[in-house]
């Protein structure tokens, strides 16, 4: 991690994969400790973060291309462990004197490899299903490494050198259509790169503690905002382990919450962590801001800097008597996530899909600084941390709800007659999904309202020109991929009967079963 932690990462060097940040996902699986870097960092950057391996990721160039992306060569005579993934394993290969070609064949998709010994695949008998996606081949192995199978198209699939400590496969195991992926991956991590599996629970808050008491000192005030989901929660109370009653906790109801959600705040997380909750009422401010605005973007960066100032608004109610004796809240406590970063643009090498109000929505002119105890990690890590720190299954279980609210679950312009339908919509899928007994396998329901567009329907025997309501039920681990839910058909009609019957202004419901990619999981 960051600050006092010496946890030493596995870097996946970013190739322009699509599944960079699933292949880091994977190593944190194998229980070891992995962030994601560009494949164009300058050496002492590797070199700075000290690591205990390098993945190298795949990536759709072919290393034959004039602008094909390379890794500095010296990075590979840093004397640590390396693991090559179809591009970086064809990089690999060439930067150390094997050869790489183009025979005119490709594979893509699921392909049979024929395992021939070694360790990656020890215990591998047989025909095994792989996914592949590639052109070119390894076509001779470098000199000193052993061709450990093969397929019809890649007579070199996978190779490795365990006096060098290095190792790679043609195709992909971070992705599930590869069965031994996973086995294949953590046999490099353990019993080539001889790595010991360290990244747990009880770790990860450990460090994170640390790392939070090195930033704010000894007499550091902080002010943490509370969302009322997961992340925030567990950020707060990490936070408040480490520093005590020098956390206080604001909960900014902007009016663009759902029914319930600012008395479900204040009961649960107060009752669970005893943590000083400060509300502040802003919902007139915000809906003042958004008046208007459509884009987005737009509606992100607004809302990100509205906090802000809610922020910066209840500083005097947090201080209270310390003002008098100068003393200043100087941080700022957020539960910014990995996949937050990444999709914001601030992951190694990535475009930026869409700013999270906490990360590219934040204004420039910030006062505070920054405490962000959960920035690399991903959900389902952050639940576990939740866990170790003791929070109830209510606060830990809770389905992710975004910062930005229903404010980016209206496509349009956001107003409080909009925000009505929608909350009344959205309370009705939770009831008929949580009535089902499908909290469990559904990772997160957004419910939208297409506020700029309209359809014919009849109810009452008369034409109605209403809005429609989309259902995005999606399955995930992590929120870097996903895929839609597969809710019975008989809870849909129920749910879309009810929505049409009793929200004003809706007369159809829709599903989208778009998986991420292409779609990200929210609308906007």
């Amino acid at each position: 991690m960051t600050g006092s932690s010496d946890t030493r990462p596995v870097l996946v060097v970013d190739f322009g994969a699509q599944y960079a940040q699933l292949i880091a996902r994977r190593v944190r699986e194998a229980r070891i400790y992995s962030e994601v870097i560009a494949h164009d960092a300058p050496l002492a950057e590797f070199e700075a973060k000290n690591p205990a391996a390098i993945v190298l990721s795949g990536g759709p160039a072919s290393v034959y291309a004039d602008d094909a992306p390379s890794l500095d060569p010296a990075v590979l005579d840093l004397g640590v462990p390396v693991f090559g993934i179809c591009y970086g394993f064809q990089s690999m290969a060439k930067a150390l004197g094997g050869t790489v070609a183009n025979t005119g064949g490709r594979e893509f998709g699921r392909t049979p490899f024929i395992p021939a010994g070694g360790v990656l695949h020890a215990g591998l008998d047989g025909e095994q299903p792989v996914w592949m996606s590639h052109n070119d081949a390894v076509q001779v192995a470098p000199e000193g490494f052993t061709v450990t199978g093969s397929t019809p198209g890649a007579p070199v699939a996978s190779f490795e050198n365990t006096q060098r400590r290095m190792a790679g496969v043609q195709y992909h195991p971070e992705v599930l259509h590869t069965p031994h992926g996973q086995q294949v991956l953590t046999r490099f991590l353990y019993e080539i790169a001889g790595l010991q599996p360290t990244w747990t629970a009880a770790n990860i808050a450990e460090s994170l503690i640390e790392d939070v008491r090195a930033q704010v000192g000894e007499n550091g005030l902080a002010i943490c905002g509370l969302s009322g989901g997961v992340d925030s929660a567990v950020a707060a109370a990490l936070v408040q382990r480490a520093i005590g009653d020098r956390l206080t906790c604001v909960f900014v109801d902007h009016g663009l919450l759902r029914a319930g959600e600012r008395e479900q705040v204040q009961q649960d997380f107060v009752a669970a962590t005893g943590a000083r909750l400060v509300t502040v009422d802003a919902e007139s401010v915000f809906l003042g801001e958004l008046a208007g605005v459509s884009d987005p973007e737009a509606k992100r960066k607004i809302i990100g800097r509205e906090f802000i100032r809610s922020f910066e608004g209840a500083v005097t109610e947090v201080l209270g008597d310390r003002a008098a004796v100068g003393d200043k809240v100087e941080f700022l406590v957020q539960g910014t996530l990995y996949p937050d970063v990444v999709e914001s643009g601030g992951g190694s090498g990535t475009a930026n899909i869409k700013s999270h109000h906490n990360v590219g929505g934040l204004p420039d002119d910030l006062e505070f600084s920054l405490v962000e105890p959960l920035r690399l990690l991903f959900k389902d890590e952050v639940r576990a941390v939740g866990r170790e720190l003791g929070l109830p299954e209510e606060i830990v279980a809770r389905q992710p709800f975004p910062g930005p609210g229903l404010a980016i679950r209206i496509v349009g312009e956001v107003t409080g007659e909009r925000l009505a339908i929608l909350r009344r919509a959205d309370a009705i899928a939770r009831e008929e999904l949580t009535r089902a007994g499908l909290d469990g396998q559904i990772w997160q329901c957004p419910v939208v309202l297409l506020a700029d567009v309209r359809s014919v329907g009849v109810q009452g025997d008369g034409r109605t020109y209403g809005h429609p309501i989309v259902l995005r039920p999606v399955s995930s681990e992590d929120a870097m991929t996903a895929d839609w839910t597969r809710v019975p058909y008989e809870v849909l009609e129920t749910i879309s009967t009810r929505i049409t019957n009793e929200v004003p202004d809706v007369n159809r419901v829709v599903l989208d079963v778009t998986s991420k990619p292409p779609g990200t999981i929210e609308w906007e």
